[in-house]
């Protein structure tokens, strides 16, 4: 689930967004993977560099998401959710869609065509120090349930202070966006 997503190089609110990080002209745009760094908002609007993974436990690849549902309940993520919540912005996300031997890739966006607010949990990594994050999953909205089972917890903008200043998480998933709409690539 959501293992890659899409950031517009000429959408100018995702560029006003890493016009504010810290040596944001360098950030990558287009297809975006995990271990890239990319702006991501925190507490009182602050947008900071971030690297898309948590370090696995083992030291074998990195973890991209977490469950919204069990977050609260796993080590690797408690104290996030409690204390280092952001939001990744994107034009879209991707998913494949199986079709018996073909893999489809579909771009999921709102339905408006506006900015994503993805859902975000961030740490710093102990070896390196850098701010990490982690994107947030839902079981997915019927109407895409068939490309694929999970969905990242988008949030309207409505909400991300609420997000941002740590309000109860299961209050802030319930106003969730459910309506997307999708188109292959």
């Amino acid at each position: 689930m959501c293992g890659r997503f899409y950031i517009a190089p000429d959408d100018p609110e995702l560029e006003a967004i890493i016009a504010q990080a810290k040596n944001g002209s360098t950030l990558k745009r287009g297809e975006i993977f995990p271990a890239d760094c990319l702006a991501a908002i925190t507490a009182q609007k602050q947008v900071c560099v971030m690297r898309w993974g948590f370090p696995r436990f083992d030291g074998r690849g990195l973890i991209i998401n977490a469950r919204s549902e069990t977050a609260a309940d796993k080590p690797a993520f408690r104290q996030a959710l409690a204390q280092s919540r952001c939001l990744i912005a994107a034009s879209n996300y991707f998913e494949w869609q199986k079709q018996e031997n073909k893999k489809i890739k579909q771009a999921i966006c709102l339905p408006d065509s506006k900015t994503l607010f993805l859902a975000g949990l961030y740490k710093h990594n102990n070896e390196t120090g850098e701010p990490v994050f982690v994107i947030l999953t839902r079981p997915a909205w019927p109407g895409i349930a068939f490309i694929h089972d999970r969905m990242p917890v988008i949030l309207p903008p409505a909400v991300h202070e609420q997000w941002l200043g740590l309000a109860n998480h299961k209050e802030v998933f319930s106003r969730a966006v459910n309506e997307v709409q999708f188109r292959t690539c």
